[in-house]
């Protein structure tokens, strides 16, 4: 085990029951410039919390051409209104390149693989330069999610990341942007409860687990950014 790891498995430990400011705060000071913060923009809580604790810091989002426009506005007030840095990541292929190569929507036919394209090599050549990652994970989202660390070890990647908002609960976020009057995306007021590409997203049906609305129809649930 390195000393990352370790660093890691005892932060986890000792800031399990720390306030997520307080978690991004210790984050920021073990590993300063080389933090950063990921976010969907399916709502800017995390950001909004790292703007606090963290102000100037680095938000990464994954700009991989099939978004909502609804998205992209919401990434474009972040940048307006907090103080944070943001940072878009874009595949090495445009949609029109990928298209040539691999054919007309490749979502449908393999999403694994436009996932891979589209978001998970991006992401790994993004993080390139960091040594710690912040994410917006939560355990109540999905069973595959229930176990996720405070702070963790991101074995691919072989570095630190770090979930403040893990422990909360809808309930949490929800009362989080009131007080804070948080930007949020719209489309969560249409009945859309986790929000990704266009084409692979629907709302949410009434009595639905909240990532239903991902890859319906599929046994797709992850993209493969966390796993």
């Amino acid at each position: 085990m390195t000393d990352l790891e370790r660093l890691a498995e005892r932060a986890g430990r000792e800031l399990e029951d720390a306030p997520a400011t307080d978690i991004l705060r210790w984050a920021a000071e073990t590993f300063g410039e080389r933090l950063c913060v990921t976010s969907s923009m399916e709502d800017a809580v995390v950001a909004h919390l790292a703007s606090r604790a963290v102000p100037g810091i680095d938000v990464v989002f994954l700009d991989t051409g099939y978004h909502f426009p609804e998205t992209l506005g919401t990434r474009d007030a972040v940048a307006a209104v907090m103080d944070v840095r943001l940072v878009t990541l874009t595949p090495r292929q445009s949609v029109a390149e990928q298209d040539a190569e691999y054919g007309p929507a490749l979502h449908d036919r393999d999403p694994d693989l436009c996932c891979a394209l589209r978001k998970v090599r991006p992401l790994d050549e993004g993080l390139a330069s960091y040594d710690a990652w912040a994410t917006g994970l939560r355990r109540d989202e999905s069973p595959a999610r229930a176990g996720t660390p405070v702070v963790g070890w991101d074995a691919r990647r072989r570095k630190v990341k770090v979930s403040p908002i893990a422990r909360w609960t809808q309930d949490d976020v929800d009362a989080y942007v009131t007080e804070h009057g948080v930007l949020t995306n719209p489309l969560l007021m249409e009945g859309y409860t986790s929000i990704g590409c266009a084409p692979c997203t629907r709302a949410v049906r009434e009595g639905e687990d909240t990532r239903a609305g991902r890859w319906a129809g599929r046994a797709k649930t992850e993209c493969g950014l966390h796993g």
